[in-house]
């Protein structure tokens, strides 16, 4: 069982990351803000799930033992999948999954792609009782120009799969009709466009 990672970030992609440790390359998917909160070449250390099936071994990494926690509770429920799960994860933190639940509003899980109605609603049964909202003072993330912004959300859209030009439209949308102070960091931007995105579409590659 690999239940952490501690090297150096060779490869960063929109989903996931590779790690060198002790001379081997580790593919690790995680969310998009996971990864662009990371750089080639620092060390990192990420908390990890391994998923085992019978044609593959995949590794799911996570900032935090909350994140993790989270995680092995989503894929815990009938029809989410590990894929599903990140998804979820991408999307909403552990505090608004664990606000959502709390309130018995699957709405917030239908935005995420992949997630019907149904799954959203078992989501929140299965759960109930078993999460609880921790308030807890946001991580910083760093600040950028609005240009730049949109760029580096861009490419991590991209690198899960999305059309560029989808992605775009959606990432435009978001700055337009999204209040300034939501959507003030890449991270943000991020959750406020993949939310836009939501179960209507469709990533190329899924």
């Amino acid at each position: 069982m690999i239940s952490s990672l501690r090297g150096t970030v060779l490869a960063i992609s929109g989903g996931s990351i590779v790690i060198e440790v002790g001379g081997v390359g580790f593919s690790v998917q995680v969310t998009p803000d996971h990864a662009l909160s990371l750089r080639i070449g620092d060390e990192a250390r990420v908390l990890t799930s391994l998923i085992v099936r019978e044609d593959a071994l995949s590794l799911f990494g996570f900032a935090d033992a909350e994140q993790l926690q989270v995680f092995d509770l989503l894929t815990g429920v009938s029809g989410v999948g590990p894929k599903s799960a990140i998804g979820v994860l991408s999307v909403l933190s552990p505090e608004q999954i664990a606000e959502a639940v709390t309130a018995e509003d699957d709405a917030p899980f239908r935005k995420v792609s992949g997630i019907g109605p149904k799954t959203a609603k078992l989501i929140v049964v299965s759960l109930s009782g078993k999460i609880a909202v921790t308030r807890r003072a946001p991580r910083t993330a760093a600040t950028a120009p609005p240009s730049t912004l949109s760029e580096s959300v861009l490419i991590a859209l991209v690198g899960l799969g999305w059309p560029e030009k989808v992605a775009s439209d959606a990432i435009a949308e978001a700055v337009a009709e999204t209040e300034e102070s939501a959507r003030d960091n890449v991270q943000s931007l991020l959750r406020v466009t993949l939310a836009r995105l939501g179960p209507g579409q469709t990533a190329a590659r899924r």
